[in-house]
């Protein structure tokens, strides 16, 4: 039987329900495949090939020569090369230096390889505005991921394998043959007079992939030789499920997370008050949020961590993260922020001129003016009498180890460190709250907390008004 008669096949019979069921092909679309010139690839070829004309598809080849097995490689190339002359197939050739990445990277040798394809892969997409790109990923691939993962991660998402199709540069990557495994595709292969080139380093089991295709997936198999099918369902319920969850996840975080340009904070009882699938989820998306690239050494224990945080009694407690990422729990609410220096110039005294506006190291303002008559203080405003000469000028600066303050009400002095405990101001907040300071080196106003007791020589009806405004409030 040849290739033209593939649509009278069995193979036919598997992959086009397969391929309808998900959506996989549209007409008039232009599909690139990625092929290697193994067993699989070229199947999944010359199935494209045979439903081009029922489909209306421009189909081209895309084929990388990674660099690892020199002379061999690329005749690999020239062989995909001269089938997709013979199929009347416009071939595209990409050659990639995967040993280069790895040094310059630090990274094994099929991450490596799998960062370049996939660099590929997009440039070629955009450059020839294919609508899919079409990988041969088999059944027996989607056990081998699964497993992989299930050993390695202990995240439930994992399960959902390899996507059968997922959004890709201006299109999508379509897998069409993981209904089949790996058998299947080398009988298909016979059937349909399709001869392969091997790449000697799938025996190889210095790769994981490997390990786990030539020792676990026969054990496998014995039991059940149709496996395959089984996690490929499994697989399948385990996206939408997932699929679900998460959107009900970003409903939640839409509810009762904040997030700023490098902050997400949330009350802890609202957070809470959801199901620990969603929680979980959440607290992951706050990561993506964050994070332009989730660090790789972020493990299941900080996120053992974060739920033991939600339960901690203590009213400050913070967690350190990759990346100088902080977790710091004030009181009932939760926040993610990266650590930053106060600049030095915030920890020696600035000058308040008058009149005058200053901007202040938490990012608020502070303005300074003249002001006669009757006055009315509130949280946010401060009244200095002209009369008080002592005071003058006055200066801001944050907090320094040792700072008291003579409070306004109370009969005596009072460290600044406890002022900010009694008012429960969050700790990653208290390095950058402004303080206001007369000329003597008297603490007159903790901004928005406390004021100082300022002693009046005469009452002449005149002052220094200082108002501090935060656009965060």
């Amino acid at each position: 039987m040849g290739w033209w008669c593939l649509s009278k096949s069995t193979l036919y019979d598997k992959l086009m329900p397969f391929t309808k069921r998900h959506q996989l092909l549209s007409k008039d679309a232009k599909v690139l495949v990625g092929v290697s010139g193994g067993a699989d690839s070229l199947l999944l070829l010359y199935y494209l090939v045979s439903v081009q004309k029922l489909w209306h598809l421009k189909v081209m080849v895309v084929s990388i020569d990674h660099g690892l097995r020199g002379k061999e490689s690329a005749e690999d190339i020239k062989y995909v090369e001269s089938i997709c002359e013979n199929l009347g197939v416009p071939f595209i050739g990409k050659q990639v230096d995967v040993n280069r990445r790895k040094e310059i990277h630090k990274e094994g040798t099929q991450l490596a390889a799998r960062i370049l394809r996939y660099q590929v892969f997009e440039e070629v997409m955009k450059e020839t505005e294919s609508d899919f790109l079409a990988l041969a990923h088999h059944g027996d691939d989607q056990i081998e991921t699964v497993l992989m993962r299930m050993v390695r991660q202990s995240n439930p998402a994992a399960l959902t394998g390899i996507p059968v199709k997922r959004k890709f540069a201006k299109g999508h990557i379509i897998r069409p043959l993981l209904c089949l495994s790996k058998d299947e595709i080398y009988r298909y292969c016979r059937e349909l007079h399709i001869i392969p080139r091997e790449d000697p380093s799938n025996k190889s089991i210095a790769y994981t992939r490997n390990f786990f295709r030539l020792q676990v997936l026969p054990l496998l198999k014995q039991q059940d030789q149709q496996v395959h099918i089984h996690v490929q369902e499994m697989t399948e319920r385990m996206t939408e499920d997932e699929e679900f969850l998460q959107k009900q996840s970003e409903a939640m975080m839409d509810e009762v997370v904040t997030c700023n340009k490098d902050t997400a904070f949330f009350k802890i009882d609202a957070f809470r008050a959801y199901p620990i699938a969603l929680q979980r989820r959440a607290f992951h998306l706050i990561l993506n949020y964050l994070y332009q690239e989730v660090p790789t050494d972020l493990s299941s224990q900080h996120e053992k961590d974060f739920f033991s945080l939600l339960t901690q009694e203590k009213s400050n407690v913070t967690l350190d993260f990759p990346k100088s990422l902080k977790v710091t729990k004030n009181y009932q609410e939760l926040r993610f922020h990266f650590l930053s220096q106060v600049n030095k110039e915030w920890k020696v005294h600035q000058f308040i001129k008058v009149p005058g506006i200053m901007l202040l190291a938490n990012g608020a303002t502070l303005t300074a003016a003249y002001a006669s008559g009757a006055i009315r203080e509130d949280s946010h405003t401060l009244y200095i009498p002209i009369e008080c000469e002592s005071l003058f000028p006055l200066s801001t600066r944050v907090r320094m180890p040792g700072d008291r303050m003579n409070v306004r009400g109370l009969n005596g002095r009072k460290k600044v460190k406890d002022i900010f405990i009694d008012e429960k101001v969050p700790v990653y907040q208290r390095d950058y709250w402004p303080l206001i300071f007369g000329a003597d080196g008297s603490l007159l106003w903790i901004v928005g907390l406390k004021k100082a007791e300022i002693v009046r020589e005469s009452s002449v009806g005149k002052y220094i008004a200082l108002t501090y405004t935060d656009s965060n409030e």
